[in-house]
This record gives structure tokens, C-alpha cells and sequence, in this order.
């Protein structure tokens, strides 16, 4: 059949089983919308505030999920403003599309209103990227970049389409997409023995997972993994979720802000095996004394990630579910009882602190905690308060816990809730953040309202950017320079003009009532909580230093004394 542009990217997505697409329309795209508008029994388009949010909430539904989110822009500043949510999506191994447009075919390279070579912008930062100036090659590109972005180790690829492809004409022929073969290829049968040697030599293995887990669904065999070795697991801020946190084995999360216990523990092993994780400087600290008393074992499907921020002894390069299988079948029942009870000594030593008797940002996510029952898909901004939210709820399940990790992208976690509500529209969404990173994207509760979809954002307001004043506190001798927020934005006026509900919180038993009045009145719902501006987030390591130095408030004190 004979189609234009357009309808081939709406016919593309419909073989990808694409049913919902966040975007914002504009001139070099009203093409595609016009043929959006005849689509839309069939693919749903949320129209965001701003095309940042958009990839944000393609992000967030891709997480959400595990399939391919998609995105939509027109040429200019429409594309440059998904450059922040693609490179989010990027770091943290996304899988998205973002299609935007551009100029025609004769007005590239003269600097036409609104031309950007947002393909060679966005290159460094997605799997793929390219513009199409010819109606032929727009079908297989579209299943190229779906194609990319799902395989091997996921991320965000990019298809630029000049405004006269998207109204040419050439015959349409449907494709089945090709199913996605999980890497095993490259899995060797002499890593896979040497794995197995290593593990049988170990008196105290520890288990650090990473986000490449969940990218791989591979939680059950991590689980079965875990219990067949009788070992500790930590997780990384991205692997919140892959595995069972009510479960004994789980020490909590490892690095800058990770839990005593783990930081002490993976300083004392013997070996570490690392799955799915890159070995980040925020896990790692001092990559030369990272785990220095242990044999390292990376299992991760990128071999680019081997030996690239810490040396390992063994590898095994693959899909981490397929790894994970392969050793399950082979791995005998392993029995470490001293080391465990050390661990569990340790646990026993260095517990989360949380008072109770004022108002905090640890208490307020504690109680979401157990008024959730850890049943809620939680998203995040980032700072202070996705560190507590990352130590303070209890994560059962992966998909569960969305949240910039590798950027740090401040301003993710309100188009993040959107997109995980699409996914999800009877699930419990909440998106946690601070003052500072909720006003550079609150124009999404915009698109919240519009939707009538009932999220509920949490605000940790401390009237400051309290991660950064708390480094200024420890490392910059006090001196706050334009960390505080000292502007007179009252957020329940806010989310009321924008026609939500809002609730403020100043003490703390104020905080269940607010948090099961919001859960139960099932709309669009803010609540405040005002906490204290030095209010920090222990233990810590401090920048560069060894983790096993991880401090706490206490030992601050003490010090000091």
C-alpha cells in the first residue's frame, strides 16, 4: 500500500506494538500529527508541558515496563529539549525512541527558522542516531532504531525526519519485528568454569547488583543465585527493587550513601561478584581500594564495562539472566555461616537511623513505606531526598523504583510518574522530590491535572538544594553560595492553581494522615513537608575516599569532640 512519511511512522509503531507516545507537536512535525489525529483509536499521544517532560515520561514508562518508550519533537528547540531526557535515558541504559523533525530536504545547512542538527547533537549520547531525507529508508530506520534499542545492553535511539519525507509517498510493505535474542553468544564455556572455580574457592563472597539486572529481568535468577551461594547482596541506586529487601541477604545499598554494613562488608570479602553493574565512582569511592582484600567477578552483557572503572580477576560477557541461568544449573549449595553471622553482626551494629520524634525526610519515607506495604511505584527527583527514598523504602520487586542514576538529572521524577501511570493506570504512583528539583519541572502537574491522573508527589521541603549545602557543610566550610532557596513559592497555592490538592505537613504526625488522605482520594495530590535545611544524609563517604571510611552523624560528633 501506498503510504506517506507519516503513516509509515504511525504503521512502524504499530508492528513495535507501540500504544502510547508522549510529545508536544509543533511545525516541522504537524505532518505526523495530522496522521496522529487519523491514529488515534490505535496509539494514545499524551501531550506534555514540555518536550523535556516528554522524554522524561517515555523514559519513565520504559522503566516501568521494560519496553520501548517513545517520544515525539518538532525541529529546533522542540528537539534540543529531549537532549536532557535522552542523555538520562542514556546513562542509566533506557530504551527509548525519541522521533523528532526537521527542516526540509533544501533548507538544510542554510540555518532555517528552527534547524538544528540534532542528529549530530544527540550522537555521542544514544545507541544510534541519523536524519532521513529520503521516504525509502524511514521504515527501516524507525525498525532499525527499535531493533537497537532493545538489544544487547539497552538505550535511547534518535530518528530525525525532514519535513517533506513526512508528506512523500512510497509503497508500505508490513514487517513481523524480529523477535529480541537475549546475548548468549558470547558467553564462554571457560568463563563460565572459571566463575564456578572462583565461587567454590570463596569463604566470604558478597553480591553487588546493578541496574543490569533489572534490564535483563533477571531478579528470580539473582534470588536463586543469592541463595544457592549463602551470601550477602548489595545493590546499586539502579538495582532498587531486583532483589527481595525484606529478604535477610540484603544488606542494603553500597557506596557514598550506602549503608555501613555493606560498604564494611564488601571491604572485608573475599569475592566480589558484580552483576549488571558498572562499577560507578558513587558505588566504588577510591577504584584502587575498592574491595582491595577481594577477587572481583563481572558478569555484565557490555565487555566495554570490563576492567573500565575497577580491575577484575574473571568476566563473563552476556545477557545476566542467561549468565545467571548457566551458573544456577551448575552451582552447588554453598554454606558460609560465619560469614553471614558477621554480616548479620554488622546489620545488628550499624542499623538505617530514622528518629520519630520530629519531622524528617527518612521518617516521612518510612511511613510511605509501610502505609505502601513497599506496593507503589516510586519515582524520584535527585539529591537528598532519592537517597533517603533509596534507603528508607522497602523495595520488593524490580520496575519498581524510577530514578536518575548515572546523570543525576534533577527535574526527572514528575514526567517520570506520568509516564509510569500510563503504564500502569491502576497502580499506586508516587513520585518523591525536593523543593529545588520539583520547581524546574512542575509545569508538568500541568499535564497531571489535564489527565486527572492520580499521582501523588511528595515535596521534602527544606527550602534549600540540600545535597549540595550538605557538601558545602562538610567540605566548603559553611559557605552556602546561592544553595537557598529563599523565594516565597508556597507549593499547596501552586498545586491548587494548577488544579490539584494540596496538603501541608509541618510536624510528624501530621505525616500518616496526609499520606492516606492523599493515597485514598484517588487525583492529582501534592503534600508538602516542610523539614529542617541542615537535615543530612548519613552514612556518607566522603568524595574519593575508600568506603570501608563510610561515617555517620555520630561519628561526625564524635570527632568533633
Amino acid at each position: 500500500m501506498r503510504l506517506t512519511g507519516s503513516q509509515i511512522i504511525m504503521e512502524c509503531l504499530l508492528e513495535q506494538g507501540v500504544d502510547t507516545i508522549f510529545g508536544y507537536p509543533g511545525g516541522a512535525v504537524l505532518n505526523i500529527y495530522d496522521a496522529l489525529y487519523e491514529y488515534s483509536d490505535r496509539i494514545r499521544h499524551v501531550l506534555t508541558s514540555h518536550e523535556q517532560g516528554a522524554s522524561h515520561a517515555a523514559d519513565g514508562y520504559a522503566r516501568a515496563t521494560g519496553k520501548v518508550g517513545v517520544c515525539f519533537a518538532t525541529s529546533g528547540p522542540g528537539a534540543t529539549n529531549l537532549v536532557t531526557g535522552i542523555a538520562t535515558a542514556h546513562m542509566d541504559s533506557i530504551p527509548l525512541v525519541a522521533i523528532t523533525g526537521n527542516v526540509a530536504v533544501n533548507a538544510l545547512g542554510k540555518d532555517s527558522f528552527q534547524e538544528i542538527d540534532i542528529a549530530g547533537v544527540a550522537m555521542p549520547i544514544t545507541k544510534y542516531s541519523t536524519i532521513i531525507k529520503d521516504v525509502k529508508e524511514l521504515a527501516p530506520a524507525i525498525r532499525k532504531a527499535f531493533r537497537l534499542a532493545r538489544t544487547g545492553r539497552p538505550g535511547p535511539v534518535l530518528i530525525d525526519v525532514t519535513k517533506d519525507v513526512t508528506a512523500a509517498t512510497t509503497e508500505f510493505y508490513p514487517v513481523e519485528p524480529d523477535p529480541i535474542r537475549r546475548q548468549s553468544h558470547t558467553i564462554r564455556e571457560e568463563d563460565i568454569e572459571k566463575a564456578l572455580e572462583m565461587i567454590g574457592k570463596a569463604e566470604r563472597p558478597y553480591v553487588f547488583a546493578g541496574g543490569g539486572v533489572i534490564a535483563a529481568e533477571a531478579a528470580d535468577e539473582l534470588t536463586e543465585f543469592v541463595h544457592k551461594l549463602d551470601a550477602p547482596i548489595t545493590c546499586t541506586l539502579m538495582a532498587q527493587g531486583a532483589f527481595d529487601q525484606t529478604d535477610p541477604a540484603y544488606t542494603g545499598m553500597l557506596g557514598m550513601h550506602g549503608t555501613k554494613t555493606s560498604n564494611l562488608g564488601v571491604s572485608a570479602c573475599d569475592l566480589l561478584i558484580g552483576v549488571g553493574v558498572r562499577f560507578s565512582d558513587r558505588c566504588t569511592g577510591n577504584p584502587k581500594t575498592f574491595a582491595k582484600n577481594a577477587k572481583i567477578l563481572q558478569l555484565d552483557v557490555d565487555a566495554a564495562e570490563i576492567n573500565k572503572n575497577v580491575r577484575t580477576d574473571a568476566s563473563v560477557i552476556g545477557d545476566v539472566k542467561a549468565i545467571l541461568q548457566r551458573l544456577n544449573e551448575r552451582l552447588e549449595e554453598q554454606k558460609h555461616p560465619e560469614w553471614m553471622k558477621k554480616i548479620q553482626d554488622l546489620e545488628k551494629q550499624y542499623p538505617l537511623a530514622c528518629p520519630e520524634d520530629i519531622l524528617t525526610g527518612p521518617y516521612v519515607i518510612k511511613k510511605l513505606s509501610e502505609i505502601t506495604g513497599g506496593d507503589a511505584l516510586v519515582t524520584t527527583d535527585v539529591g537528598q531526598h532519592q537517597m533517603w527514598s533509596a534507603q528508607f523504602y522497602t523495595y520488593r520487586k524490580p520496575r519498581t523504583f524510577l530514578s536518575s542514576g548515572g546523570l543525576g538529572t534533577m527535574g526527572y521524577g514528575v514526567g517520570a510518574s506520568i509516564g509510569a501511570k500510563f503504564a500502569f493506570p491502576d497502580q499506586l504512583v508516587v513520585n518523591i522530590t525536593g523543593d529545588g528539583c520539583f520547581r524546574m519541572n512542575m509545569n508538568e502537574l500541568a499535564t497531571i491535572t489535564r489527565n486527572n491522573l492520580p499521582i501523588v508527589t511528595v515535596i521534602l521541603n527544606n527550602h534549600v538544594l540540600g545535597m549540595v549545602r550538605q557538601w558545602q557543610t562538610l567540605f566548603y566550610g559553611k559557605r552556602y553560595s546561592h544553595t537557598i532557596l529563599e523565594d516565597k513559592v508556597d507549593f499547596v497555592k501552586v498545586a491548587e492553581a494548577m488544579g490539584a490538592k494540596g496538603i501541608r505537613v509541618t510536624k510528624p504526625e501530621e505525616v500518616e494522615p496526609a499520606l492516606r488522605e492523599a493515597i485514598a482520594f484517588n487525583a492529582p495530590v501534592v503534600v508538602e513537608c516542610v523539614i529542617d535545611s541542615d537535615d543530612k544524609v548519613f552514612p556518607m563517604v566522603a568524595p574519593g575516599g575508600q568506603i570501608a571510611e563510610v561515617f555517620s552523624e555520630e561519628d561526625l560528633e564524635e570527632n568533633e569532640k
